[in-house]
C-alpha cells in the first residue's frame, strides 16, 4: 500500500520512498503491534530480506505492467469497462507472490505476539476507525459527496493531470449515482477487524505450532481478500463493475493531451521501476 500511495506521487519520490520501505514499512507494523526489542529486530531482518526479494523478483515484472499501460493510454480507441475489469484483475493477481513469500515470517512474528501486542492492535483499530468515520462518514450528504468527489478526482489527475470543470462535473454525476456506501463498507472493515483479531487470539491461548498458525493467516488472508458474508460478496461484485465503468467512462473522457500526460507518468513510474529492480 505504501509503493501504491507513492507510485500516485510522482517519480522522484517513488525512488525515494521505495529505498526506504522496509523502515516505513516496519513504522506502520509497529503502529499496530508496539513490537518489544527482540521482535523487532527480528521483524526488521525480515523486511530487509523480502524488500531484497521484491526488488529483485517483483519489479520488473511490474514495469512491464506499466509498459503496456503506457501503450493502452495513447490507444485511441474507447476503453470497455470489461477491459477496465481485466486491468483490475491482472494487477491484483500480483498479490499472491507476495503474500506467499510473506507467509513465513508473518508465521514466526505471529507466534512472538503477546496479550499486550494484541491490546495494542485494538486500541490501534479503535483509532483508524475513528479516522474512517471523519474521512467516509460525514453526516450531512452533500458533504460525503464532495469528499468522494475530491478523492476521485485526485486520483485521475495523478494519472492524467488536472482536469476541467466539465470532467469534474462528469465525475460528480458518476460518484453520486454509484452503489458505494461507506456505511456497508464500515460494517464490513469493523467485522474483519474482529476476525483477525479473534485469529490471533486463538492462536495465542492454543499455543499452536507453525504449521498450524500458516494455515491459520492462509486463511485469514482469503477471508480478508473475499468476504465469507454473501451479502457483502454481492454489494462488492456490483460495486467493482461499476467503478469498471466509471475508469473506462472518464478514460474515455479525457484529451489527448491528457492522455499523453499519462503515457508519460506510466513511462516514467516504469523507468523508476527498472532502475529500482537493478540497484544495490
Amino acid at each position: 500500500m505504501l509503493l501504491l500511495t507513492t507510485l500516485l506521487s510522482g517519480c522522484g519520490a517513488l525512488r525515494l520512498v521505495y529505498g526506504q520501505a522496509p523502515e516505513l514499512v516496519y513504522w506502520w507494523l509497529d503502529g499496530y503491534v508496539d513490537f518489544d526489542s527482540t521482535q523487532s529486530e527480528k521483524v526488521r531482518d525480515d523486511l530487509a530480506r523480502y524488500a531484497e526479494w521484491h526488488r529483485a523478483t517483483q519489479l520488473p515484472d511490474y514495469a512491464q505492467l506499466l509498459a503496456r499501460a503506457q501503450v493502452q493510454v495513447l490507444s485511441p480507441d474507447p476503453v470497455t469497462p470489461d477491459a477496465v475489469c481485466r486491468w483490475y484483475r491482472d494487477a491484483l493477481s500480483r498479490s499472491a507472490p507476495l503474500i506467499e513469500r510473506g507467509l513465513p515470517a508473518a508465521t514466526e512474528a505471529v507466534m512472538q505476539f503477546t496479550p499486550d501486542n494484541l491490546k495494542h492492535i485494538q486500541r490501534k483499530y479503535d483509532k483508524v476507525n475513528a479516522k474512517f468515520r471523519d474521512e467516509y462518514l460525514q453526516p450531512d450528504p452533500q458533504d460525503r459527496l464532495e469528499a468522494a468527489v475530491d478523492r476521485v478526482v485526485d486520483r485521475t489527475e495523478s494519472l492524467y493531470g488536472r482536469i476541467d470543470a466539465a470532467q469534474r462535473d462528469r465525475i460528480t454525476k458518476l460518484v453520486a449515482a454509484s452503489p458505494f456506501n461507506p456505511d456497508v463498507w464500515f460494517a464490513e472493515r469493523q467485522q474483519r477487524q474482529r476476525d483477525t483479531l479473534a485469529t490471533l487470539r486463538s492462536l495465542q491461548s492454543a499455543k499452536a505450532p507453525p504449521d498450524q498458525v500458516q494455515a491459520a493467516l492462509r486463511t485469514l488472508v482469503a477471508r480478508l481478500q473475499q468476504s465469507p458474508r454473501e451479502a457483502y460478496r454481492e454489494y462488492d461484485e456490483r460495486l467493482k463493475a461499476y467503478n469498471c465503468m466509471v475508469g473506462a467512462e472518464v478514460h474515455n473522457g479525457m484529451t489527448r493531451e491528457q492522455r499523453q500526460e499519462a503515457a508519460k507518468r506510466l513511462k516514467g513510474w516504469a523507468d523508476d521501476f527498472r532502475a529500482m529492480s537493478t540497484a544495490r
